[in-house]
């Protein structure tokens, strides 16, 4: 699948845990399957309130009404006009009953007639608990409603040591690094160009409270290039039967 087949992705339901999540992703499909016409809506499951290292200065019920606000402007600058919350706690996420997440996503699922959902991996690109929690729930959600598609995102082992060395200097991904997908098992793959990547920057500087430091200490340019290419796999039994077991368990 190539950036002129996300018009046929359909409706698309983008299932993230925190505010900027979705921009660093998935900011390049939700503007390119805009300008192509199709419906996006976008879902977060926590406002992020504890995306902080000074939650004196910034405690969580201040913190959530900035990163709504700022979650706002950045779906703006992609002309994303539809957005829901599934008011989860941040940092909480794997203690949600799942049977009830699920459900929440379904409802939602139904309601804009989902074609596509874009969520985490069993991976969670991260590792972080939050997002291994909200990637299960939209994978089983899109499975029990029978979405057509389901796009986990990833990244490939070029782009892991083309960044081997902003990876080192921050601890993102944490010791295992980010995931790798081998290049011909993806199923869509977007190197953004300049115009799709000044939007993409555009909805990530919206974002300041989580994004402005580290991409004042990481330099413009390399932040541009870091996330200028956007990779999706489609879920793999294995894995779907791992995070329901996951699940039950």
């Amino acid at each position: 699948m190539t950036p002129n087949d996300v018009a046929e992705l359909g409706t698309i339901v983008g299932v993230w845990a925190h505010p900027d999540d979705e921009a660093y992703l998935s900011a390049g499909l939700m503007a390119t399957a805009i300008a192509a016409g199709n419906r996006v809506v976008c879902v977060t499951a926590t406002r992020g309130e504890r995306g902080t290292s000074d939650p004196q200065s910034w405690p969580p019920a201040r913190l959530a009404r900035l990163r709504e606000r700022e979650l706002a402007a950045s779906l703006a600058a992609l002309g994303v006009t539809e957005h829901r919350w599934l008011d989860y706690d941040d940092g909480r996420c794997d203690r949600v009953n799942d049977i009830v997440a699920v459900r929440s996503i379904e409802a939602i699922l139904t309601d804009v007639d989902a074609d596509t959902v874009v969520t985490f991996g069993p991976d969670g690109i991260t590792g972080h608990p939050d997002h291994i929690a909200v990637g299960r729930w939209a994978t089983e959600a899109a499975d029990r409603m029978g979405v057509t598609t389901v796009l986990h995102a990833t990244t490939t082992a070029s782009w892991a040591e083309r960044f081997a060395e902003v990876h080192r200097r921050f601890s993102v991904f944490g010791p295992d690094g980010p995931p790798e997908t081998p290049e011909p098992e993806l199923a869509l793959a977007l190197d953004l160009s300049s115009h799709l990547l000044d939007r993409k920057i555009a909805a990530l500087r919206a974002q300041a409270s989580q994004t402005a430091e580290l991409r004042e200490q990481m330099g413009e340019s390399t932040y541009r290039r870091w996330w200028a290419s956007e990779c999706f796999v489609a879920p793999s039994r294995d894995g779907e039967r791992l995070q329901r077991a996951a699940s039950r368990g």
